[in-house]
């Protein structure tokens, strides 16, 4: 009873967190993806007119929820540092720790059911951890540092160097965790970038830019510039992490024998179809690069899509169904039971995953599509493979539901 009412509680304060996550994310990236718009979309006063005059390099209407606005951008600072100035922090915060508190509860907390895959790498669970963790100082360190090396000015030469830097740590951690775990750290680590450029650079150096003015100085527009690099890269991270976070819904993908390259070439077509936005908010209009994410994604699409599974023996006689079906339970039950039940006896689990059971022959034949997709062709569950299915059983899983899954 004390391990249920844990598991259950931990998957409570999942549900909390997790939630949190998903409403400071779209607090952060909603804000991250206006300040792109506009910077883009703003235009420049008339020469000699009171906003050139004041300072302002661009300006823009716009109605929205039955007003209209007049946000304006001044090249570095305004003449006078206004009474009240609102910081754009707290969500990019709110959104990495509430992140990182969800690695703890989903991850390390259940280290050897959601990161170690016995099959990938025999680790213990602070060997995963670490590895984890180190993900993230490791991604953060090398990414500033390149940043500030000569190469930070020269943004396109930054990008593909960089690209090629996160497809290597997911190639490295798809030999070292679950398919599962290797993804969602890859986007921890862009998260931590996306964060860190936001505590460690951009904040500060507006901060830079309110002191010299309070102290009656001229700014130093290289800050301004410095966070505006740093912000545009967060806007290209931003749907490639996205989708490894929605990722762990789709096994297909990090289950597969090279989830580091489907990772890479689903993170590309996020970048190409970002990067159509940011051209089109200039006026640009290139229908080349979304046309290019998307055949990217069917090409990804159609590499990975499941072939038949070899079909094991099937019983003949009168009672062959029964028969096959008999071994097909008896595997479900070694195998999967321990969490797919109305009460799971898998420690970390309080409830069956997905709300599938199969503790019964009637939930195994009314879910014998998904525990055919899930454990015949994308060979996802059981979860890094906690309870060792064998090849032979997966295809005696196969042929049941070939033959009729009766």
């Amino acid at each position: 009873m004390e391990a249920f009412l844990l598991a259950y509680g931990t998957e409570w304060l999942n549900l909390i967190v997790r939630w949190l996550h998903l409403i400071t994310g779209i607090a952060w990236i909603g804000a991250s993806f206006y300040f792109v718009w506009l910077d883009n979309t703003i235009r420049p006063p008339k020469p000699g007119s009171d906003l050139a005059n004041k300072g302002v390099s661009g300006e823009l209407w716009a109605v929205h929820g039955g007003g209209f606005y007049n946000p304006q951008k001044y090249l570095v600072s305004p003449k006078e540092l206004p009474e009240e100035l609102h910081w754009f922090k707290w969500e990019a915060y709110s959104t990495w720790l509430s992140g990182f508190a969800m690695l703890f509860i989903v991850y390390y907390f259940n280290a050897s059911a959601m990161m170690i895959d016995k099959s990938v790498a025999d680790l213990t669970n602070w060997q995963a951890i670490g590895i984890g963790l180190g993900t993230l100082l490791v991604g953060w360190t090398v990414y500033d540092l390149l940043c500030r090396s000569p190469l930070g000015k020269r943004d396109g030469l930054l990008g593909i160097i960089m690209f090629v830097f996160i497809v290597a740590v997911a190639y490295v951690l798809s030999k070292l965790l679950s398919g599962r775990a290797a993804y969602i750290h890859v986007g921890a680590m862009m998260g931590t970038m996306m964060v860190g450029n936001v505590l460690m650079l951009i904040i500060p150096g507006q901060r830079k830019l309110v002191e010299a003015m309070q102290q009656g100085k001229s700014p130093d527009p290289i800050h301004g510039q410095k966070g505006k690099q740093r912000s545009v890269h967060n806007n290209y991270f931003t749907l490639p992490v996205l989708f490894i976070m929605i990722s762990n819904h789709y096994a297909m993908t990090y289950n597969h024998a090279y989830n580091w390259l489907v990772l890479a070439v689903i993170m590309a077509a996020g970048v190409s179809i970002r990067h159509f936005f940011n051209l089109r908010h200039k006026g640009i209009t290139n229908w080349a690069y979304p046309a290019v994410g998307m055949l990217l994604l069917l090409a990804v699409a159609i590499a990975i899509a499941p072939k038949p599974p070899v079909a094991a023996a099937v019983a003949a006689g009168p009672d062959a169904a029964a028969v096959q079906f008999a071994k097909v339970q008896t595997i479900i039950h070694q195998r999967c039971v321990a969490c797919h039940a109305a009460v799971p006896t898998q420690p970390g689990f309080a409830a069956a995953p997905a709300g599938i059971r199969l503790d019964t022959a009637e939930l195994i034949h009314q879910n014998a599509v998904k525990v055919n997709m899930q454990a015949v062709q994308l060979k996802a569950m059981p979860i890094a493979n906690l309870t060792q299915m064998t090849e032979d059983e997966r295809a005696v899983i196969g042929a049941w539901f070939q033959a009729g899954a009766k």
